[in-house]
């Protein structure tokens, strides 16, 4: 069996499971770099039985698919990738399956975007560097309104990490009753409400069409002057544009970003240059343990796919 590993940017995934134990007649051969267009995508996985995608660094379209007739199995991290196409890979034959277990990188992650753009720590380090003494005025955490989009499994231990702050959170998604927002450590209100009364805002919720664009001129103009985004979920479930317009014109205080429309950020892209702006690469979930346990849940996805029972199979 052959079997790609793509975007593996930091080289680091043959070191992360222990793929020798896939025995003679496989082989792992890892691409660092990334490659976006369907016809390069084609050409590199023609020959390859399985594919390994961590996350949605590439999407794995119809188009794609069709064009791969050796492929078997694909494998991703975690039990959801918005960018397989699952129904045209059923349609061709190639299995996909996902991981289970997981860390709580993303939200560690998130938590400290928040504390960096309440602090504006970023900022403060570059002042520093070119000889500047206590330019800015931050905000403390203690007492102000953290307002959560999103209360599943990384929105309610972002409320845990909020309430040891003593912050006062609040929820809202789109199925979100009360009862589950209490079970969560959160009140339930509107979304507008959400941005009007948050001081910071962070989002939590998966990519789908009800999702893409939620965050707009309407939510930015109610965080307010004073009032803080993160994202660390999915980018375009806010509006790009939107955002680099409201922290241009001071509608909003700050934002962090740790997702973006395209992926890696275009060279090009309006958002480099927005004033008061954190921007991290996608690295939510890349850490040491993360990436072991997600690629070791990958390879065991492999060998039970060899052995004739898949597991963690998306649907």
């Amino acid at each position: 069996m052959r079997i790609a590993v793509l975007d593996d940017y930091q080289d680091v995934a043959l070191r992360s499971a222990p793929w020798s134990e896939l025995g003679e007649g496989s082989e792992v051969v890892r691409f660092t770099g990334h490659l976006a267009g369907p016809d390069e995508l084609a050409e590199r996985l023609r020959d390859f039985d399985a594919v390994v995608v961590m996350r949605e660094r590439t999407p794995i379209s119809a188009e794609l698919l069709d064009r791969l007739p050796n492929l078997r199995l694909v494998t991703t991290m975690g039990m959801a990738n918005a960018s397989i196409d699952l129904d045209a890979a059923a349609r061709n034959g190639v299995t996909v399956c996902g991981t289970r277990r997981g860390t709580a990188a993303t939200a560690e992650l998130a938590w400290a975007l928040v504390m960096a753009v309440a602090r504006d720590i970023p900022a403060n380090d570059r002042d520093v560097r070119a000889g500047l003494w206590q330019q800015r005025l931050g905000i403390d955490l203690e007492g102000a309104t953290l307002g959560l989009v999103g209360l599943g499994k990384l929105g309610t231990r972002m409320a845990e990490y909020a309430r040891v702050f003593g912050m006062e959170v609040i929820a809202w998604s789109p199925h979100l009753t009360p009862e589950r927002a209490a079970a969560g450590g959160a009140e339930q209100v509107s979304k507008g409400e959400l941005f009007r009364r948050s001081d910071i805002a962070s989002i939590h919720l998966r990519l789908s069409d009800s999702t893409r664009g939620l965050v707009g001129r309407r939510e930015l103009d109610l965080l307010g002057a004073e009032g803080r985004l993160v994202n660390t979920s999915r980018g375009p479930i806010v509006d790009e544009a939107e955002l680099v317009a409201a922290l241009g014109e001071g509608r909003i205080a700050a934002a962090a970003l740790d997702v973006y429309d395209t992926e890696p950020l275009p060279a090009g892209s309006p958002l480099r240059d927005a004033p008061n702006l954190i921007l991290s690469p996608h690295i939510g979930f890349v850490t040491q343990r993360a990436l072991r346990l997600g690629y070791t849940q990958m390879l065991e996805d492999i060998q039970a796919f060899q052995a004739g029972h898949p597991i963690n199979v998306l649907a």
